[in-house]
């Protein structure tokens, strides 16, 4: 009896308007052979089953699914993974890969952008990989990488830092330590803030970075709204703030 290939896990990146009032045609956003091939699958690893299927309802609206939403296999990462991450190897995502096991492509999406860059799904690739299962990364909207485009900053020399710590005093603490890193070595510091949160992080970024250091912003980047603005801190503290406070946005220092 022939043994099944093994599938392929594919990574599927997802528009940026998740969240947003108004949506944007998806064939504005993503490449066709992007959405060719998410209408082909029918096993998915999400961040979000609710933001999947509606993200497969708009491909489906542009391209004929393989199967219908109600058939599609549709897996959620634990609930766990999505509040501490899955980026340091703690959880086993190997489980969520028989069907690729058994021969079925897989895809793994997120709620908006690439998964497992800022967003769950480290452990889900890393599973794949020791699986011996052959990751494919499709093309499409990166925030990260948007923005550091847009900054002006170094985009030769970069990090990503994640979030950055809540309680006031470690906060202002770290921002000082990346800033150092930042204008000693010239290596551009990328960071994001949870929703509801851009003011405060705002503040704390005028208050104690040094009024020459160059601070950036994307947020909304790909829809009709999205800016991407970049200023000295001297700058910056002669105006109002560049980003609302519920708008998902990617910030930057450098020199």
């Amino acid at each position: 009896m022939a043994v099944a290939q093994p599938g392929r896990l594919y990574l599927v990146p997802a528009p940026l308007d998740f969240g947003c009032a108004e949506a944007v045609p998806l064939d504005q956003l993503m490449p066709a052979g992007t959405m060719a091939v998410a209408a082909g699958l029918t096993h998915w690893i999400c961040e979000n089953a609710k933001s999947a299927r509606s993200y497969l309802k708009r491909i489906g609206e542009l391209q004929p699914l393989a199967l219908p939403l109600r058939e599609q296999d549709i897996v959620e990462l634990p609930r766990h993974v999505h509040k501490k991450g899955d980026h340091e190897g703690s959880f086993d995502a190997k489980p969520l890969l028989a069907p690729a096991l058994a021969g079925h492509d897989v895809g793994l999406v997120s709620e908006a952008g690439m998964p497992a860059i800022a967003d769950p799904g480290s452990s889900v690739v890393r599973a794949a990989h020791d699986l011996g299962l052959p990751v494919v990364p499709l093309v499409g909207p990166a925030s990260l990488l948007l923005t550091l485009a847009a900054s002006g900053l170094n985009g030769q020399n970069f990090a990503f830092v994640g979030y950055l710590p809540q309680d006031a005093a470690q906060r202002a603490q770290r921002i000082r330590e990346l800033e150092t890193l930042a204008l000693a070595g010239g290596q551009t510091q990328l960071f994001i803030e949870t929703p509801y949160r851009n003011a405060v992080l705002w503040e704390a970024l005028l208050k104690c970075l040094q009024a020459g250091t160059r601070l950036a912003v994307g947020s909304g980047l790909t829809l009709p709204q999205g800016t991407a603005r970049s200023q000295t801190v001297g700058a910056w503290r002669r105006q109002a703030a560049p980003v609302k406070n519920d708008t998902p946005a990617v910030f930057a220092l450098g020199r």
